[in-house]
Formats: C-alpha cells, sequence, structure tokens
C-alpha cells in the first residue's frame, strides 16, 4: 500500500476498546483511543469523531446513534469484536512493515542495526525494529504481533 499507513480510514475507539485499539494499530490502522486521550463522555467522543473525521467503534448504542460514521460492536471477547470488524469490512492482519504505536497510536521509524537499543528490545542486529516518533517506545514482531494473528487465524478457521 502507498503512504506511511496501512488503510485510508481513521478510527477512534471509545474507553471499552482499548485492547482492540491496540490490535488495529498493529494492522496498521490510525486508531486513536478516547481513553488515551481521557475522553469518556458521549458527547465528548462523538465530537472528536467529527472533529477529526474519524470513523467511530463503540459498544455503546446510543453514541453510536448520535455518530455520524461509527460501528457498533456487541462483543465483550476482543476475538468476536474483531470477528465483527472484519464482517463489517474492515482489512485485518498486521501490517508489514508496522506503522502505528501500539502504545500511543504515533507513526513509527525503523531502528537502523546500527543504532543503539534499550535493554528490553532485542539485542540480535538480524532482528528488525521500530521506534515511535511519538514516544519512543521500540517494536519489533513479538509475542502481540503473535496474539493477534493465532486470533486472526482461529476467526479464519471458524469462517469455514
Amino acid at each position: 500500500m502507498s503512504g506511511p499507513d496501512h488503510h485510508p480510514r481513521r478510527l477512534l475507539l471509545d474507553v471499552m476498546l482499548g485492547k482492540l485499539a491496540v490490535y488495529l494499530r498493529i494492522c496498521g490502522y490510525d486508531a486513536a483511543y478516547a481513553g488515551d486521550r481521557n475522553i469518556e463522555a458521549d458527547e465528548a467522543v462523538r465530537r472528536v469523531a467529527d472533529r477529526e473525521d474519524r470513523h467511530l467503534i463503540s459498544r455503546d448504542r446510543a453514541l453510536i446513534a448520535a455518530a455520524a460514521d461509527a460501528t457498533l460492536l456487541s462483543g465483550l471477547e476482543i476475538s468476536d469484536q474483531l470477528a465483527e470488524l472484519r464482517a463489517a469490512g474492515f482489512t485485518l492482519e498486521p501490517a508489514d512493515p508496522p506503522s502505528r504505536c501500539g502504545r500511543c497510536n504515533g507513526r513509527l521509524r525503523p531502528v537502523p542495526s546500527v543504532e543503539s537499543r534499550p535493554t528490553y528490545a532485542p539485542s540480535d542486529e538480524a532482528v528488525p525494529c521500530w521506534r515511535c516518533r511519538r514516544c519512543g517506545q521500540y517494536f519489533w514482531h513479538g509475542s502481540h504481533v503473535d496474539n493477534l494473528a493465532r486470533t486472526l487465524a482461529a476467526l479464519e478457521d471458524e469462517e469455514t
């Protein structure tokens, strides 16, 4: 895909969907999370979605009914939420290369193999790493991506 993001649709997830926001970021979506912004009131969430031209995702029926562009989820479990999004036409697969920070939604940049890494990141230069331009967090293909890939594969198995 062209451009720094893998998906052109910008999203805003309400405070009930924090884990889903992380998974959508791993899939390359610009997925803002209301909890990161300390926004809980429905009207404030809706205004942010409108102002920033974001597609709202929520489990709150009243919030979705008042939104111009939104998807209502009913599932409590992350696998159910991902299945609902897939059924609604969202492309769900880990982005390669990753483009969004799972923590803050900032853009990622590749870390050159000669650049030093923090102790929590893989020290092996052969393991590609990315760093968030906003919060400085390092990322690599690890457990979050593996968990998402397993969850998505299980959904595909259920669909067939």
